[in-house]
């Protein structure tokens, strides 16, 4: 199968992936702000947090919201540097992040052992105005490299800005990414590499990777979100795909 999908603790989960076996890790995890104080930002719920009072949606809530900043950071490292483990020489690592958890993020990658490339933005032209204030219309993709970048092994160029509203017609989860920004940073990993999301939430990475024929190691903790990305995950396979899963026993 071009994809696999653990159910369960991410740092469980990644502690059985074999050293060096995947090209990139591109991932969002969840953030644990969306406050300003310690108590909003662990005494709320991910809804409650990342969807406004007259949001048009219903979607399920989903766990790790609860961590202060020092536990967060340290919680990232340790995903991080089993991530790195897993990852090969020259491979690569996207983070997603939000700009309170943007310091931390950097912080982590590199304690995690990962060389600190650069931060990548992914703009939401439909972002709430906000009065007497700057609008928040950017969340960030902090990445790095296991070593030295390989060129040679990949030499795609791509962009440092994604413009993309967050879907709305099939929207599945309160944080879930445009599938188009997804396909454009999957690319960084080779054609026919394998990529690893420890955060699969609703599948969104996963179904980028298969679409640009990458293959994928997904995580999830949550079992009605894992439900989803497996449906979604498996619509994307092709009649080639079951072949070579074989008929069942």
């Amino acid at each position: 199968m071009p994809y696999t999908l653990h159910r369960g603790d991410a740092l469980t989960a990644l502690a059985g992936i074999p050293d060096n076996s995947v090209d990139a890790v591109i991932t969002d995890p969840p953030y644990n702000s969306g406050g300003r104080t310690s108590s909003e930002r662990t005494g709320r719920s991910a809804r409650a947090k990342y969807t406004s009072a007259d949001a048009e949606h219903d979607l399920a809530n989903f766990p790790g919201e609860n961590r202060d900043q020092r536990s967060y950071g340290f919680w990232l490292t340790l995903l991080l540097t089993e991530s790195y483990r897993a990852t090969v020489e020259s491979g690569t690592a996207l983070v997603f992040t939000d700009w309170r958890q943007l310091p931390t993020t950097t912080d982590a990658l590199q304690a995690a052992g990962w060389t600190w490339r650069g931060i990548a933005s992914w703009h939401k032209p439909v972002s709430r105005p906000q009065k007497g204030r700057l609008k928040q219309s950017c969340e960030y993709i902090v990445w790095g490299t296991k070593g030295p970048v390989d060129a040679n092994l990949n030499p795609v160029y791509l962009p440092g800005l994604y413009t993309a509203s967050q879907p709305r017609k099939e929207r599945v989860h309160i944080t879930q990414k445009p599938v188009e920004v997804m396909q454009e940073l999957v690319k960084i990993c080779p054609p026919g590499g394998t990529v690893l999301d420890p955060f699969t939430g609703s599948g969104t990475t996963g179904v980028a990777a298969l679409r640009e024929g990458r293959r994928f190691i997904g995580m999830e903790l949550s079992e009605h979100y894992a439900d989803i990305a497996e449906a979604r995950l498996r619509a994307e396979l092709t009649q080639d795909d079951f072949a070579l899963v074989g008929p069942e026993a």
